[in-house]
């Protein structure tokens, strides 16, 4: 509860976002941590790629924790498990349109795990979107490059991994009552 003007209560949500749209030192200090931690991502995920592309390229296998884990090339063209093959033009779309809602909430933060949590997810639909963009077979149909087997469950990357550990990380920050900007949603 804080006190407007004429000195009476006045309720105030402190996870609304747009309450101040220009963010403060340390709020612009942590979106450019986002936009480090997404770099960071989309250069470990493309390296991963690339490596998976050079050694197993010839359609080896191999295990890592014996058939539970292991490395394996696979060019997915549609969305997780493979769903939605003939829509990866929608899913280039989607995730652009993701990264730039990303990019516009991430310039609104202030709380230290969700600029990491926002950054693992920027940096894995970027990287994604680069896949659809610049891979075969064209532009804006490019195939994901999947290349981490878990058992006969599915194949996936770094980038899937990091918006695994983002969701997540938003998810157990919602619980806990972070605040985007930094502080609890709610009083004890």
């Amino acid at each position: 509860m804080t006190r407007d003007s004429t000195g009476a209560g006045a309720a105030h949500d402190p996870t609304a976002i747009d309450d101040d749209p220009a963010p403060d030192a340390t709020g612009r200090r942590l979106f450019w941590w986002v936009l480090g931690i997404a770099a960071f991502i989309v250069l470990v995920d493309q390296a991963g790629k690339w490596w998976a592309e050079a050694e197993l390229g010839d359609g080896s296998t191999i295990p890592v924790i014996g058939d539970v884990i292991r490395f394996v090339l696979v060019y997915n063209p549609g969305a997780a498990f493979s769903i939605g093959t003939e829509y990866t033009w929608i899913f280039a779309i989607l995730a652009g349109l993701g990264a730039i809602a990303l990019v516009w909430f991430a310039w609104r933060v202030g709380s230290v795990g969700w600029t990491i949590a926002l950054g693992l997810l920027l940096g894995g639909a970027v990287t994604h979107l680069g896949d659809r963009l610049f891979r075969e077979p064209g532009f804006g149909r490019g195939h994901v490059v999947d290349f981490i087997g878990y058992g006969n469950w599915f194949v996936g990357n770094i980038a899937d991994i990091a918006i695994f550990a983002g969701a997540v990380m938003i998810l157990v920050l919602t619980f806990m009552g972070i605040a985007v900007r930094g502080g609890r949603t709610h009083e004890a």
